[in-house]
């Protein structure tokens, strides 16, 4: 059961809320204490300055005038009316499952007062109107999307509606105090009417006003109602383009033979046998990521394509580039393990040595891939003034300075068309835009070959789950010393895996003393617990990635499995020693934990034999997620049977995104502990290369699911990964009830 925004009455409302919805976008962009900054850029955010040229413009933007409105607050760029009314609202985000194409049109029309039958939605560019009006850069990440456009939507709505009113109240010769707006219309004295499609024009030349007013929260008839995704027709029949499904007049398509070891170059190549196959127009060597070599060949079409790559005779040189080995690595990791490192928190561990009891504990998380349901791709074409790329991206501004470089192109001169993307979760918001300079490569190299038209070039499934970029492989060891009460006297813990912000143009906002944030993002919180953390970040050759809830996919399963492991160890019910353990200080925890409890019927429903009840919680990108579960195990193998989800992400503007947003998480969750869902290496080579050996949940394996959100009206918080963190270790601890052996790896292994 999902609570919508009108189940909270009006007084309920604080005034603080009031305050932050009432006041201008100048006022929103608040100074973040370090801390929080680096939570919210985890998966994908920075300051201004790493990027010269939006800073820049922002900084023009910003010296014209104290007054003056940026980029990101002039309406023109976001709303335009047709003569019909249909009102088409630009989303400065990539939808890519999420549901911003829906949640923000919701918020802009809900200032707007437009007509919800008649809104539409588009994707943006990386014009400098787009950028993340707190971060100032192109981005979809962090679960940022609703939490930092939510009040930027709202002004430019409620700006629009002001400059309609105005051009309105212009053409009657009245004074706008006397008009209101519904539904789409301008309403005046005894009734007169005029649509919105019959002002915008006059409206848009009229002055931007800087101040508006916005809606009483009170007053919201869309923001709060569960509402239909705009792009839920077009998906679930068949009709929605995606990137992948570009075509350009004449276009060509280009498949790319990577190396099978990360870094390593061609020694020979035979393209004969490519070059024959009808359709196949050219064979190149292109440059490929982390300083390889690959062959593109370009053809009429992608099985042409893929078949003359399947023809090329290669032989590869690695000799200069590491081979990682799985196996080795682990033996690598734990032996670093063991070695002093840089430290996070550094309690006194004097009082383990002497704790009545003791856990000792191993940990190991395997590399992940994305492997979204639309394989990698961008679509380029080049012309004397410029170039124009078509992807679904995270990044569009960084994508577009990495193809001007690759090009020889001013920034200025290229053109990024976001397209819907189909999955993606961390994978298409790459630092290095490894598969964005590759496709400006292969389009320069035809080019030159005379090859003088577009080129889209596709990875396959294979190429994607081969291609690196992974959820880093990590490994914890804990030493916890605590007493008969449950009392933790004493928390020594160390991790190792590979930094994913090392080497990028967000190190040095996210690595401090040699620690990368997102590693340890979750750990010890929200528990006060005695804990010396110590990092190591070994630097591999496996390009590694944020992957959905980055950190929190290993912090939050080592967490709240120990946590669970030292209640039972106390003879202690595991809700009843969390809510101990959060006190007075976590309300929005307690909250959530406590939603979930309530609606699962734990502690009060009778379950199935060979059933137990698991627990968890954990807050993620400023949200808070609990489950409790049903797990059992049959024929040695696990089995989720039903998961209860309480949800603390504040004000809520689309309760079905939200459901839907959890639902997702938990099944991607669920992946994570399903025999088979690993990458692994052998001599530097992936061994998985498509769902028949890197396993991903099937229908049969979804548990029922059920989303509960506590109310609020405080400001929004991100839930596009939150729902992720919690489910694996919720499972864990019921078969940890059922098996009486704690579980410490994922994927699952029971025997």
């Amino acid at each position: 059961m999902l609570t919508p925004i009108d189940a909270i009455h009006p007084h309920e409302l604080p005034r603080a809320l009031q305050q932050l919805l009432g006041r201008n976008q100048a006022d929103a962009a608040v100074t973040l204490p370090r801390r929080r900054f680096l939570k919210l850029a985890g998966a994908g955010g920075l300051a201004l300055g790493a990027f010269p040229h939006l800073a820049s413009a922002q900084a023009a933007a910003g010296s014209e005038s104290a007054s003056a409105l940026k980029p990101t607050e002039q309406p023109s760029a976001f709303v335009q009316i047709a003569p019909n009314g249909e009102v088409t609202v630009t989303i400065n985000r990539l939808e890519f499952g999420q549901g911003v194409q829906t949640a923000l049109p919701m918020i802009l029309a809900e200032e707007l007062d437009a007509d919800w039958s008649r809104v539409r939605s588009r994707h943006g560019s990386n014009d400098g109107a787009y950028v993340d009006p707190r971060f100032g850069m192109h981005l979809t990440g962090g679960s940022n999307s609703i939490k930092h456009s939510f009040l930027q939507y709202r002004e430019l709505g409620a700006r629009a509606r002001a400059m309609l009113l105005a051009a309105a109240a212009a053409r009657w010769n009245v004074d706008v105090s006397r008009l209101r707006t519904e539904s789409g219309r301008v309403i005046g004295p005894n009734g007169r009417q005029l649509g919105y499609g019959e002002l915008a024009d006059a409206a848009m030349a009229l002055p931007v006003p800087q101040q508006v007013k916005l809606k009483d929260p009170k007053e919201f008839r869309l923001i709060g109602r569960p509402t239909n995704r705009l792009d839920a027709r077009a998906k679930s029949s068949g009709r929605q383009d995606f990137g992948i499904d570009i075509q350009r007049p004449g276009q060509l398509t280009a498949v790319v033979a990577h190396p099978p070891v990360f870094g390593a170059r061609l020694a020979a190549l035979d393209d004969s046998a490519a070059r024959a196959i009808k359709g196949v127009k050219a064979v190149l060597r292109v440059p490929t990521d982390r300083g390889g070599e690959g062959v593109a060949v370009i053809a009429d079409g992608y099985w042409p394509a893929r078949q003359g790559r399947a023809a090329l005779q290669l032989q590869w040189d690695s000799s200069a580039v590491e081979k990682v080995d799985s196996v080795r690595q682990l033996a690598q990791y734990r032996e670093l393990a063991g070695q002093p490192g840089p430290r996070q928190f550094d309690a006194d561990m004097a009082p383990l040595a002497s704790a009545p009891r003791q856990i000792e504990a191993e940990f190991v998380f395997p590399y992940l891939a994305h492997a979204p349901m639309e394989p990698l791709n961008c679509t380029v074409a080049l012309s004397d003034a410029g170039a124009e790329l078509w992807l679904g991206t995270q990044f569009p501004g960084v994508d577009g300075m990495a193809a001007a470089r690759v090009l020889g192109l001013k920034p200025e001169q290229v053109k990024v068309n976001v397209q819907m993307a189909g999955g993606g979760f961390g994978r298409r918001g790459v630092p290095s835009s490894d598969y964005v300079v590759e496709a400006c490569a292969i389009a320069k190299a035809a080019r030159s070959a005379g090859l003088n038209a577009p080129l889209r070039m596709i990875w396959s499934r294979e190429d994607d789950i081969q291609g690196g970029y992974y959820r880093p492989m990590h490994l914890h060891r804990a030493r916890i010393g605590f007493d008969e009460r449950g009392q933790v006297l004493a928390w020594d813990h160390v991790l190792v895996g590979q930094s994913i912000t090392a080497g990028t143009f967000f190190e040095g906002a996210m690595t401090k003393n040699g620690i990368d944030a997102t590693a340890i993002e979750g750990m010890r919180e929200p528990y006060a617990l005695p804990m010396r953390l110590t990092v190591h970040h070994p630097k591999l050759n496996v390009p590694v990635l944020w992957w959905r809830s980055v950190g929190s996919t290993h912090t939050a399963f080592v967490m709240e499995t120990l946590i669970d492991e030292i209640a039972r160890a106390t003879k202690q019910d595991p809700v009843a020693y969390r809510l101990r353990l959060f006190g007075e200080q976590h309300p929005r925890h307690r909250a959530a934990l406590q939603l979930a409890v309530d609606q699962s019927g734990y502690g009060k429903k009778t379950l199935a034999s060979g059933r137990a009840w698991g627990v968890a919680v954990h807050e993620s990108f400023e949200s808070v997620v609990a489950y409790v579960v049903e797990a059992s195990v049959k024929d040695g193998q696990p089995v989720l049977h039903r998961a209860t989800a309480g949800v603390h992400c504040n004000l809520v503007v689309n309760p079905r995104t939200v459901e839907a947003q959890v639902q997702g998480a938990a099944l991607m969750g669920l992946s994570m502990c399903l025999p088979g869902a690993a990458i692994t290496l052998k001599d530097g080579v992936v061994e998985q290369s498509n769902f028949s050996d890197f396993v991903l949940p099937r229908i049969s394996d979804m548990p029922e699911i059920a989303v509960h959100i506590v109310p609020s009206a405080e400001p929004p918080t991100g839930m596009g990964e939150p729902g992720l963190p919690p489910l694996a270790p919720a499972f864990a601890n019921a078969l940890a009830q059922l098996t009486g052996k704690p579980l410490r790896e994922l994927p699952f292994k029971l025997a």
